[in-house]
């Protein structure tokens, strides 16, 4: 099994890179460029998340995958969300039915 650290590591290095300078990495100018511009990234790999799956092809789907959690770092990065706190929340919905907690955030 492969250790989720390499999700903290990723995770260092976008903070690393919200200091940075945009010229000088991708990440920076996703930051540079704020909000609307890392969230229209994040739909764009949604979509080719969801256009690989619908292709079938395993190696394909994995990438775009890979893509859109990347770019969901760069997000939570960006608003200062640590991968602990959706690991946090991973573990507070074990074993709760999808539909009760679902249910427990109201309308």
């Amino acid at each position: 099994m492969i250790s989720p650290e390499i999700l903290h590591r990723v995770q260092q290095t976008l903070v690393e890179r919200k200091g940075a300078a945009p010229e000088s990495s991708y990440v920076a100018g996703l930051y540079a460029k704020g909000t609307d511009t890392i969230c229209k990234k994040i739909a764009e790999e949604a979509a080719e998340t969801i256009m690989a799956a619908k292709d079938g092809e395993r190696l394909h789907l994995v990438r775009e995958t890979c893509d859109l959690w990347f770019h969901s770092l760069v997000l939570l990065t960006h608003f200062g969300i640590g991968v602990d706190d959706i690991l946090a929340e991973f573990q507070r919905r074990e074993g709760i039915s999808g539909i009760d907690e679902k249910n427990s955030r109201g309308a």
